[in-house]
């Protein structure tokens, strides 16, 4: 029997490097942003909510900051991927017909 490959074919290596590396460079732009903008009010209600002082220790400020900082990271990386990969099918498209 004659092998398969089944391996689907990425557009070519140039392009596959660059796509990644803008995924990576919007996600750790919005991880800090993200990540800011949680930062604030997590510390300053941390300071100043009753609550908050009482039952938030280090521990937990710092998960609440770094789960901010993962989601927007990964979130906006995803939707640069996937925005790639739309244009690079649209483009097979495009050329065929």
């Amino acid at each position: 029997m004659a092998a398969r490959n089944f391996q689907a074919r990425s557009p070519n290596d140039e392009e596959s490097a660059a796509a990644v590396r803008e995924a990576v460079t919007l996600g750790l732009k919005n991880a800090a942003i993200s990540g800011t903008v949680v930062a604030v009010p997590t510390l300053v209600g941390c300071r100043v909510l009753p609550w908050a002082k009482a039952n938030l220790n280090y521990t937990a400020q710092a998960l609440i900051i770094s789960a901010a900082c993962i989601a927007g990271f990964f979130i906006t990386a995803d939707k640069a991927i996937l925005r790639n990969a739309r244009q690079n099918t649209i483009g097979k498209i495009d050329k065929s017909t």
